[in-house]
């Protein structure tokens, strides 16, 4: 196994680790930035429309940064994190294939996606099952899909989808959407191809030959099938808790996230965090608030460094 030290190791290759990876590069930081997945929900989230100063597709937006980053002195090892330990002069990170020891972590691991657990979902996905709806909608040009979800990203993927699909139907749960964004919901209303089921739950993916070729929903105590080529999941996410757990470190009962101050510390001395993973920007988990939570976070990782 592969053996490293550093002074600062960033986990996560999203906005936020990558913004404090920058940060911690011109702090003259001997760090590593360690991630399996590039580039986070920006790097997934299509045009990026309100991030200061700049409109660009959140794939380029990380490609940007990556190679900002990449023109300093800073190891990308492209692993992601499966224990950390505390020892005497720090920390103790393993990959699948290396250890580092650490002086300083700062943890941006973002969230997971959820899932609706149905029989066939996991089986499907890339058949017809998108977590995604800015990937994959533009393959969905003259067919039928369906988007479960009722927040920003379930209504953004549906007006994208209507842009392609010809027909969009937008499934969720409650009696009336989870407080989207009104832009969003001025956009969603001039949908003519867009039909919404309120009070609505999928209870089966219907299989064909070619992957998926519908959903069964029960509605208003009866069950209807739609017929549909794919099905988009965007009910939201969790907080990636493996690695803070293993630690100790405390989470926000409330929202069940990690619970960090207004420099990103946590409770844990040395371990810092930022993102998505934690509490920080309360509901709006943005590209801009992510990026500059990795950049407060290095500079209290630089600030505790030198202390020591």
């Amino acid at each position: 196994m592969d053996k490293k030290t550093t002074e600062l190791l960033i986990a996560g290759q999203g906005a936020a680790g990558y913004s404090a990876a920058l940060y911690s590069a011109r702090y003259q930081l001997q760090t590593i930035l360690a991630g399996a997945e590039f580039g986070g929900e920006t790097a997934i989230g299509g045009m990026i429309e309100n991030y200061p100063g700049l409109e660009a597709d959140g794939f380029d937006l990380m490609m940007n940064m990556k190679n900002q980053v990449m023109s300093y002195d800073v190891e990308l090892f492209e692993e992601n994190l499966e224990e950390v330990s505390k020892i005497n002069e720090g920390f103790l990170v393993k990959t699948n294939t290396a250890e580092i020891e650490a002086k300083a972590v700062i943890l941006c691991v973002g969230r997971e996606r959820r899932k609706l657990n149905l029989s066939n979902e996991d089986s499907l996905v890339g058949k017809g099952v998108s977590y995604c709806s800015t990937c994959d909608a533009p393959l969905y040009k003259d067919k039928i899909a369906v988007v479960v979800g009722g927040g920003n990203a379930a209504v953004e993927g549906a007006v994208l989808l209507s842009k392609y699909a010809t027909k969009v139907h937008l499934i969720y749960r409650g009696s009336s959407l989870f407080r989207p964004e009104k832009v969003l919901l001025t956009q969603l209303e001039k949908c003519k191809n867009l039909e919404l089921h309120l009070n609505s739950e999928i209870k089966e993916i219907k299989e064909g030959n070619d992957g998926v070729e519908g959903v069964i929903i029960s509605k208003k105590d009866e069950s209807l099938l739609i017929p549909s080529n794919g099905l988009f999941i965007e009910i939201g996410a969790d907080p990636r808790l493996e690695i803070p757990n293993q630690l100790g470190i405390k989470i926000d009962n409330e929202t069940n996230e990690v619970a960090v101050n207004k420099l990103m510390e946590t409770n844990i001395k040395g371990i810092f965090a930022a993102g998505d993973l934690t509490n920080a920007s309360g509901p709006l988990k943005q590209t801009v608030t992510a990026a500059g939570q990795g950049a407060i976070a290095a500079l209290s990782a630089y600030t505790f460094l030198g202390s020591k």
